[in-house]
């Protein structure tokens, strides 16, 4: 028998430490303002220059000839491949599309330290390409395995060894999360939030700041990157709620995020109801050939549908003097319009729930995620019968100001999406609205989509997102 104590307890300090920081803005090492006028100032001093191109300029990317595939030479970074889908869900059930195929694992971390007896995070103020503003706020480390191997021969990526070398004591949340399965092909990054073992000086374009200032941060427009919600998302609960001042919806969420407080469904339900709908959802995907590919036209600078419609493909050339490289090219995917992406909410007995949709996507490695309630770009609906309406999507439209607790536009990532921003809106509803919902909908109480992102494949990146902006409500 070994001897000595070999048996370890569970922190209970944390989702004090976390509770503290979300209701910490004014004694945080920076004030919100402060922050504010450095994202502006190095959103003046970075150079953000994206000029679109044709493909014949992009530069170490080219059309397979026998596949029509867009690659890298390398074979690293992603590739924009065809798709073939067959479903029995939803009013079409066959199609075919370009879809980005990027294998490769990233890293979205991080890193968080105690500043005067507060938890601050380590975040970036970071351009990307697709930004539809030059520099937003990023993660400590947002780089792929093709960024932070150099397969670009640029420069190293800061502060990566802290995510790469971490003890298992330092990491407070680590796991790996989906992105959009109907323009990424299984697509996974490695979400992590890391506890630095010592001090760590800040750099011009890094920034230490509590959780109460990044979820006041949310709520302006297109400043909190995609990147940034998702692994805020993942951190652990027990801080819903928490404000310097609650009031009657903070209380609401807080009792939300409480396992003691009850929900209208258990976790072992909630459970065998995605199981149920992975099972008996019949999608099967396969990779094709980009040039089998059909209702989408090939031009000089642009892949799209014959309807104008869902997104294009199109390349850019990059300039920039804060990233590793001073300059590339790349293809990236622009959606067609602004979508929206809204969760509604109601109080049960006093305890915050919101209705989620476990969504079929073609990407998705487990078929099925939960999705926020409403999650399209209405233009695609224009002009078809109701039945390809999605559910609720007239309710958020119609919805009274009076409603809305969240209402912010937020883009998409910038390094693989040109422009892509949805609408984020979480709007309360009538308690009556829980007593039913249709078969592929479940009111989750806020602790219980916390559970779920401990683990992988269960809550997509949107829903991820109004996560983050749902935990900030006062």
């Amino acid at each position: 028998m070994p001897a000595g104590n070999l048996l370890r307890q569970p922190d209970t300090t944390l989702p004090h430490r976390l509770a503290r920081s979300a209701s910490t803005e004014r004694d945080a090492l920076h004030s919100t303002e402060e922050l504010l006028s450095w994202l502006a100032e190095r959103g003046a001093a970075q150079l953000h220059d994206v000029r679109r191109i044709p493909f014949a300029e992009l530069h170490k990317w080219r059309f397979d000839d026998a596949t029509g595939d867009l690659g890298h030479d390398s074979g690293k970074f992603f590739r924009v491949q065809g798709l073939r889908v067959q479903t029995d869900h939803g009013p079409v059930r066959s199609w075919t599309q370009p879809i980005i195929n990027q294998p490769e694992i990233g890293i979205l971390g991080v890193l968080a330290r105690e500043i005067d007896g507060v938890l601050h995070f380590l975040m970036q103020a970071k351009t990307e390409p697709g930004n539809v503003n030059g520099v937003q706020l990023s993660p400590t480390v947002q780089a792929t395995r093709s960024n932070y191997t150099r397969v670009h021969e640029g420069g190293a990526v800061p502060h990566l060894a802290h995510f790469r070398d971490a003890s298992e004591r330092q990491v407070l949340s680590d796991v790996l999360q989906s992105e959009q399965g109907s323009w990424f092909f299984r697509k996974r990054n490695r979400n992590m939030v890391v506890e630095a073992s010592g001090p760590v000086e800040e750099h011009e374009d890094f920034r230490w700041m509590t959780l109460g200032q990044l979820h006041r941060l949310l709520a302006v427009d297109n400043l909190v990157n995609m990147d940034s919600r998702t692994v805020l998302s993942c951190v652990p609960g027990g801080f819903e709620g928490a404000a310097e001042e609650p009031g009657e919806l903070a209380a609401a969420l807080a009792r939300s995020g409480d396992p003691r407080s009850g929900t209208l469904h258990t976790t072992a339900e909630i459970r065998s109801w995605i199981t149920a709908r992975q099972s008996e959802h019949l999608v099967r995907t396969d990779l094709i050939p980009l040039h089998g590919v059909r209702r989408w036209r090939r031009t000089a600078d642009e892949i799209r549908h014959e309807l104008g419609a869902f997104f294009t493909v199109l390349a850019v050339d990059v300039r920039s003097n804060s990233r590793e490289v001073g300059g590339w090219t790349q293809p990236l995917l622009r959606p067609h319009g602004t979508g929206v992406v809204a969760l509604l909410v109601t109080r049960v007995d006093g305890v915050l729930h919101a209705l989620v949709n476990a969504r079929v996507e073609p990407g998705y490695l487990d078929v099925v995620e939960l999705a926020p309630t409403v999650q399209c770009t209405p233009e695609n609906y224009e002009g078809l019968g109701v039945d390809y309406r999605p559910p609720f999507l007239d309710e958020v439209l119609r919805r009274d100001p009076g409603q809305v607790l969240f209402d912010t536009e937020l883009s998409e990532e910038g390094g693989r999406f040109y422009q892509a921003r949805n609408r984020y809106q979480i709007i309360e509803v009538a308690p009556e609205a829980a007593d039913g919902a249709p078969p592929d909908f479940r009111w989750l109480t806020l602790h219980q989509l916390t559970e779920l992102l401990k683990h992988s494949h269960y809550v997509n990146v949107q829903a991820r997102s109004l996560v983050a902006c749902l935990r900030g409500l006062r």
